[in-house]
C-alpha cells in the first residue's frame, strides 16, 4: 500500500515507534525492504538519493511504485537529500510520495525560503516534505554527503523553522553521521537535546545516519519524537560483504539468480533487526481500519 509519508509518520509519532527508511540503488534492495517489511508486518519507506537515482535512472521509479502499491504493508517512496528545487521536481514527476529538501548548509533565512518554496510546490500535489536543520556528519565511504563538523539543531530555531515553513517532518542533528565510524568511536547521541526539540516541535522528527549507532540509544529516540530513521550503510554493507564471500567461494558463478539470494538474505537480516529495534514490527495493522 503506497502512502503519503505524512500520513505514514503520523501513526508512528502517535504510537511511539519509528519507521525505517532504507536507501535503495537497485531492484535487489527494493526486494530486501519489501520482503522484510511484509515478514515483520511493519511499515517501511523506500528512499532514493539523487546519486542513487542517477545510477538506476528515472524509469526505475515506476518499478518501485508498482512494487510498493502491491505490498500488504504501508509504504512510502521518499527523495533522500534533495539539494535543489530541481531535485524535488524530478522526484515529484517520477511519482515519489515524499521529498526531502536539504538546504541545511545555507543560512537559516535561506533554508527557510528554499524550504517554503518546496512546501508550496509539493503540498499542491499531495507530496509530503522533510527538511533539515543543523548538519549531519559524514564518514568515510558515504556518497550521501554531510558535513565535516556536526552542527547540532537548536530547539528554538527548530520551532521557528517548522512554524515558518509548514514542513511535515524535520531531520534533526543530534550527533549522527552518514557512513561507517571506521576511524572514530561510535557517537553519543544527545538525547537530552532531542527531548528538548520534541517538546517545542509538534511534528514527527527524523534521524539520519541510523547505521552503526548504539542500539540502546537508537531505542530511546522514538520515545522523544523520532518517527523515521534512515538506514543505508548497515544494509548495504551486509549485502556486499556476503556477495564478496560468495564470489570468493564460488569463483565460477556468473548467474544473478545464483549470486544474489545469499546477499539479499544477509541484508534482510539487518533490516528485520532494525525493524525490531525501531519498534515498527507488527505495527502495520495500525494503518488498516
Amino acid at each position: 500500500m503506497l502512502m503519503n509519508m505524512k500520513e505514514l509518520l503520523e501513526v508512528a509519532y502517535k504510537n511511539n515507534f519509528a519507521v525505517g527508511s532504507f536507501n535503495v540503488a537497485n531492484s535487489e534492495f527494493v526486494r530486501v525492504v519489501i520482503e522484510s517489511a511484509e515478514e515483520k508486518k511493519a511499515p517501511a519507506i523506500i528512499q532514493i538519493h539523487p546519486n542513487e537515482l542517477d545510477l538506476v535512472g528515472d524509469d526505475f521509479i515506476a518499478y518501485v511504485r508498482e512494487s510498493c502499491k502491491n505490498t500488504k504493508v504501508p509504504m512510502a517512496i521518499h527523495l533522500d537529500h534533495g539539494s535543489s528545487v530541481k531535485d524535488v521536481m524530478r522526484a515529484i514527476r517520477n511519482g515519489y510520495t515524499s521529498v526531502m529538501i536539504d538546504a541545511s548548509h545555507a543560512s537559516f533565512a535561506d533554508n527557510i525560503a528554499i524550504t517554503k518554496e518546496v512546501v508550496n510546490i509539493a503540498h499542491d500535489v499531495n507530496v509530503s516534505v522533510e527538511a533539515e536543520l543543523g548538519t549531519i556528519g559524514s564518514n568515510e565511504g558515504s556518497s550521501e554527503g554531510g558535513a565535516d563538523e556536526i552542527l547540532y539543531t537548536d530547539a528554538d530555531d527548530a520551532k521557528r523553522f517548522v512554524e515558518e515553513t509548514g514542513i511535515d517532518t524535520l531531520a534533526v542533528a543530534i550527533g549522527t553521521s552518514h557512513g561507517q565510524y571506521k576511524h572514530a568511536g561510535k557517537p553519543e547521541l544527545k538525547l537530552d537535546l532531542l527531548a528538548e526539540i520534541n517538546q517545542k516541535v509538534e511534528i514527527p522528527l527524523v534521524l539520519h545516519g541510523g547505521s552503526d549507532n548504539k542500539d540502546e540509544e537508537i531505542a530511546q529516540t522514538y520515545l522523544h519524537g523520532i518517527a523515521k530513521i534512515n538506514l543505508s550503510t548497515d544494509m548495504k554493507s551486509a549485502f556486499f560483504q556476503e556477495m564478496r564471500r560468495f564470489l570468493k567461494d564460488n569463483q565460477g558463478a556468473y548467474e544473478p539468480d545464483v549470486i544474489m539470494p545469499s546477499a539479499r538474505n544477509a541484508a534482510k537480516e539487518v533490516v528485520k533487526h532494525k525493524m525490531d529495534l525501531f519498534n515498527s514490527t507488527n505495527k502495520a495493522h495500525l494503518y488498516f481500519g
